[in-house]
């Protein structure tokens, strides 16, 4: 079993656990008319603010890019770096592992350089290897942390954040190191958005998940970190379990009956050892077809009685970062005794069944599932619960 013992995380609705807590209590948005630069799309998107701004250790240059300056916001954040430092000190840097999710790292670089070039048959110098490249994250986040233990990058689009915990856990499981920091970060670039623009997929309007008039995503940037250790008891959040699938059913459509998502959902409950829970945080993308795949899924396995909500309308979908901002938001919700709400139109779509929560309230919430689900049916579900 696995401890929670710290973590820190950053998207549009702040920096830190409590600037998070605070919007979701309050039912904030932080998404906005997107204004980038060469962007000609209408639509709302969730940035992080004073990304331009944010310095990167100076022997670590190598690595600056939007995406590792964002991680870097992460590492300031709640005191994580000195929750870490003392976890070296405990285990050794080559027993702390790091297992870092994103879908499209630092390629915003590639796009600029791409901009650049005057040839066309050869780009400008710059750093793939430490930009672009989706190794560089987690490269970054180990260097950054003095850590030398196994380290790796999983990416399978927006359930990437999400698997790590898997994978952090099978390798300590397996002896290969004693503790991990998980986590990911994603950041806006143009593949993102004219890629889902060309599916159809991104809304004018700000995300509505589960909304009688839903029409799309609105995307968002954000990332979150989490140093899990051995659970030696107290007040802690554990991690309980996680199950995973892959439907492939299309490569940008989930199955319309929710089949992946509910063998996730089947496997995590399994592996956690429960047989029910308080809140789930939904993947929720405010899609017609994500959200009425979702709710059957959801429905079945957990009945219509188990509170649920998606919080992609006040983050936006952070796509590579939505499975570890989800799971803290879980953390969250098990710390305060709290449901959180979700934010999107007043009138919800009546063929969907799931009890998805408007507004945030206090309930006593001991066990919590946060669900991802991935571009071409890669799905994964976590739960997470209280200690003592």
């Amino acid at each position: 079993m696995l401890s929670i013992t710290a973590y820190s995380l950053a998207n549009a609705l702040g920096t830190g656990r409590n600037a998070c807590l605070r919007a979701l209590q309050g039912g904030v948005s932080g998404l906005a008319p997107l204004n980038m630069s060469g962007v000609e799309l209408r639509c709302h998107a969730g940035l992080v603010s004073g990304l331009d701004e944010q310095a990167l250790p100076s022997h670590l240059r190598q690595f600056d890019c939007r995406n590792n300056r964002l991680a870097e916001r992460v590492l300031l954040a709640d005191d994580f770096v000195s929750a870490v430092e003392n976890a070296r000190h405990r285990y050794g840097s080559s027993r702390i592992g790091v297992f870092l999710g994103t879908s499209t790292s630092g390629i915003a670089c590639t796009e600029e350089a791409y901009a650049a070039a005057e040839d066309v048959k050869a780009l400008p110098p710059f750093n793939f290897q430490g930009t672009h490249s989706l190794g560089a994250l987690s490269e970054y986040v180990a260097e950054r942390l003095g850590l030398t233990g196994p380290t790796a990058t999983v990416s399978t689009a927006c359930s990437s954040s999400a698997k790590v915990f898997g994978m952090a856990r099978r390798y300590v499981d397996a002896g290969f190191c004693d503790a991990a920091v998980v986590g990911g970060v994603d950041t806006l670039c143009l593949t993102t958005l004219y890629g889902f623009n060309a599916l159809e997929l991104v809304s004018e309007q700000p995300a509505r998940p589960w909304g009688r008039h839903r029409d799309g995503i609105s995307i968002g940037e954000g990332g979150g970190l989490a140093l899990l250790e051995p659970a030696v008891g107290g007040d802690t959040v554990l991690f309980l379990g996680y199950g995973e699938s892959s439907d492939a059913h299309h490569m940008s459509t989930p199955h319309p009956q929710g089949v992946g998502a509910l063998q996730a959902i089947d496997s995590a409950i399994t592996s956690a050892g429960v047989d029910r829970l308080e809140y789930v945080n939904l993947h929720g993308t405010g899609t017609p077809s994500n959200d009425g795949a979702e709710d059957q899924a959801v429905v079945q396995a957990f009945g219509r009685d188990t509170w649920c909500s998606s919080t992609k309308g006040a983050t936006g979908h952070t796509l590579g970062g939505a499975g570890i901002t989800e799971a803290l938001f879980c953390c969250i919700a098990i710390e305060e005794g709290m449901v959180p709400g979700g934010v999107t139109e007043p009138t919800l779509d009546p063929a969907l069944n799931a009890r998805f929560a408007t507004r945030s309230f206090r309930h006593p919430v001991r066990r919590a599932a946060s669900l991802s689900l991935g571009f071409g049916g890669s799905n994964c579900c976590l739960i997470f619960g209280r200690g003592a």
